[in-house]
């Protein structure tokens, strides 16, 4: 029994004409939905990824996460009876609009809405990208991550390790309070800040090809304010990124290069690098709170702390291994 992946996301907005710009022409995601009132796109060869709903609000709408098998949803329904979380069961209209067989719902301690699904459908057509990528590292792994602001990490913390089984894989306290979750061999499918606020704060698509980014990057950073935060690279999972404003306020990561581990191995641990070991200057904070993060990340260079080599990196040791 297992949540395995994250799914799908689904968003509020009714900036429609702005999220079909995004998502398709810096994202490079495929439109499949024809209605004029809702948006929704593919990543790869499954039928949905990421939707937009139509309805005002530029807020997280839902998550959506794989089980492993059909019999899971009931256990995982009756954990969450018994600790109180109302959970529903999707009718038809629902897994159609989802594009699954079979799916329950349910808001987490802190209102957000979780949907866990099983067997996503896949297309028989193949995914063409809206701008000339590589294509979206996805497949086993997942949609990406997704990270939410929370009011306190410790108070949920043991509702999706405990109940729903995310796996932490670390966390840190300065300078700011995280902790990152994997349900596979991504480093983290979901991570929790603790910023005292609520709400959406990214999700992450991780692409193919370096380049992809680099490309993405070029066509956002001339943009006014359309970078949130610069190239750079995280020290946990030593994804090189940069961060970009959506049409609704929060932000989506742009990666490469993620780090594949080994759940049956890993072992949770604080980390005290700071979130990057170069790069990602927020350039959407206050002067005040972004020295913080850049007091951090000098620390960091001066103490010379990096990433392994680059042929530690998983799917790039794959691919140079098979030629």
């Amino acid at each position: 029994m297992a949540i395995n992946a994250l799914s799908y996301i689904g968003v509020n907005s009714d900036k429609l004409d702005d999220w079909y710009n995004f998502a398709v022409k810096h994202l490079g995601m495929q439109k499949i939905d024809n209605s004029s009132k809702s948006l929704s796109f593919k990543m790869d060869n499954q039928k949905q990824r990421f939707s937009i709903s139509g309805e005002p609000g530029d807020a997280l709408a839902f998550l959506g996460w794989e089980v492993e098998t059909k019999s899971d949803l009931q256990i995982y329904a009756n954990r969450l009876d018994k600790i109180n979380i109302l959970v529903k069961e999707g009718n038809r209209n629902l897994t159609d609009k989802r594009f699954v067989n079979e799916l329950i719902y349910f808001d987490d301690p802190a209102g957000n809405r979780i949907e866990l699904v099983y067997k996503p459908h896949l297309d028989k057509d193949p995914f063409v990208s809206g701008r000339p990528i590589s294509g979206f590292k996805t497949d086993v792994c997942g949609l990406g991550h997704a990270v939410l602001h929370v009011s306190s990490i410790e108070g949920l913390i043991p509702f999706y390790r405990d109940t729903l089984d995310f796996k932490i894989s670390d966390y840190s306290f300065n300078p700011i309070s995280l902790c990152f979750f994997h349900v596979n061999g991504r480093h983290h499918s979901f991570a929790m800040i603790g910023t005292g606020q609520q709400g959406f704060h990214h999700f992450m698509v991780e692409y193919q090809n370096l380049d992809d980014i680099g490309q993405g990057y070029d066509l956002l950073q001339f943009k006014e304010n359309a970078i949130a935060y610069t190239l750079g690279r995280h020290t946990n999972d030593y994804m090189t990124s940069f961060y970009a404003h959506t049409p609704s306020g929060f932000f989506v990561e742009n990666g490469w290069g993620g780090r594949i581990i080994d759940p049956s191995t890993w072992v949770p641990h604080e980390t005290n690098e700071g979130p990057s070991f170069w790069g990602h200057e927020r350039l959407y904070l206050p002067d005040v709170e972004r020295l913080k993060f850049r007091k951090k990340r000098l620390e960091t260079a001066e103490q010379g702390k990096q990433s392994p080599m680059i042929i530690d990196c998983p799917w790039l040791y794959q691919n140079v291994k098979n030629k």
